[in-house]
């Protein structure tokens, strides 16, 4: 299939509204567009350059978590949560009433993408998968009731306050499951030549107008993404997200998913997508360059004045990277230390300007590592 010649979907006539059959895109395509050769060029090379440095920066899981967080708080927010990083890594207890859903859904979204990268040692990319990542994300949040881990057994749509003035009606949900099994077989087909980061582009656009599921549809199709890229080594670590880019062209992004089913402009979409690889690898280095560059600042200048504390000093920040919000007993009990021995070691890194208070409270204290947070924060 030339993708100048693809015919995106068609209408079915249901009761009083019309859905939205995609075609099925388990084939092989070709097309003609230089341009489209270059993006798909820089984005592999950009992908290798992430890559680099994922296996040069000693430790590199400590740092993943945080990406993690990041992308977890973006994604979700595209959804209208309102949730920050820096409210993100606190624990429950100490987050506002108000803001507990929107912190459970978050954390519902990195529990389903921690367990989603461990599967893919056991198997790959699957509606399998897919399905169990999706009942790990809305379980015990507010989409409980609608069906997690299951495909939609109803219509749904996209926009507008009911079938009746929706922006996008999604395929009837008879059609569901024929048409991810198409995407999965696409994903995964090894009698077609087609480069793996177009495959997981179409893909992508296919899921969200399949939108298989009542909820938690638009988390998913980008988490999907990342999955793809680790089952299929073109990322060594889960270390790229596309939400963050997302956000910030949010309309164009909803504006290309739909132009390809009003104009078939399949061409469109892809270039758009390729750059968002591009663009997000960059920042991706460009974080770990950050980290690297703060470390270096804090282990080879600040924590030596500590003397004996050295020690102690290095596995407390090897704790900050993982969660940059820590109480004093939280440090007693990472470092297997007394507790006024631990709030003494607090105070020397507020001292250097490591940690920040954020309470103001005498009992119960938080403290921040807010300049290795900042590093983790979208960029509007």
């Amino acid at each position: 299939m030339d993708i100048k010649d693809y015919i995106a979907g068609s209408y079915t006539q249901q009761y009083q509204y019309k859905s939205y059959t995609p075609s099925k895109i388990n084939q092989e395509w070709v097309w003609t567009n230089s341009l489209l050769n270059t993006l798909l060029s820089d984005a592999n090379r950009k992908l290798g350059e992430l890559n680099a440095f994922s296996l040069q920066v000693p430790n590199v899981d400590l740092f993943i978590k945080m990406h993690v967080v990041k992308e977890a708080t973006t994604s979700s927010r595209i959804e209208g949560t309102r949730t920050e990083v820096e409210e993100v890594v606190l624990k429950k207890e100490d987050v506002q009433p108000e803001k507990k859903n929107d912190w459970q859904e978050v954390h519902n979204y990195i529990s389903a993408m921690n367990c989603a990268v461990e599967k893919l040692s056991a198997f790959p990319v699957s509606t399998r998968l897919l399905k169990e990542t999706h009942g790990i994300l809305l379980a015990g949040a507010r989409g409980k009731t609608k069906l997690p881990g299951e495909y939609r057994t109803s219509q749904n749509w996209i926009g507008g306050a009911s079938l009746k003035d929706a922006v996008f009606i999604p395929p009837h949900h008879e059609e569901v499951s024929q048409l991810m099994g198409d995407l999965e077989n696409f994903l995964h087909n090894t009698n077609i030549n087609v480069p793996r980061l177009f495959r997981i582009a179409l893909a992508h656009y296919q899921f969200e107008t399949i939108h298989p599921f009542l909820d938690g549809n638009g988390r998913i199709g980008r988490l999907l993404i990342t999955l793809y890229l680790v089952g299929e080594h073109l990322l060594v670590k889960p270390t790229l997200y596309l939400s963050a880019y997302l956000e910030k062209h949010k309309s164009f992004y909803y504006d290309n998913l739909m132009t390809v089913r009003t104009s078939n402009n399949l061409l469109q979409w892809i270039k758009f997508f390729l750059v968002a690889i591009i663009e997000t690898c960059e920042d991706g280095v460009n974080t770990f360059q950050q980290i690297l560059r703060l470390r270096d600042e804090i282990e080879r200048q600040k924590i030596l004045s500590l003397g004996k504390r050295i020690p102690k000093a290095k596995e407390l920040m090897a704790v900050l990277y993982t969660n940059p919000a820590i109480s004093g007993a939280v440090v007693a009990s990472s470092l297997k230390i007394s507790l006024p021995t631990a709030n003494s070691l607090i105070e020397d890194f507020t001292r250097l300007g490591i940690l920040k208070e954020v309470t103001g409270s005498k009992r119960n204290r938080l403290f921040v590592f807010s300049d290795y947070m900042n590093l983790f924060q979208s960029k509007k």
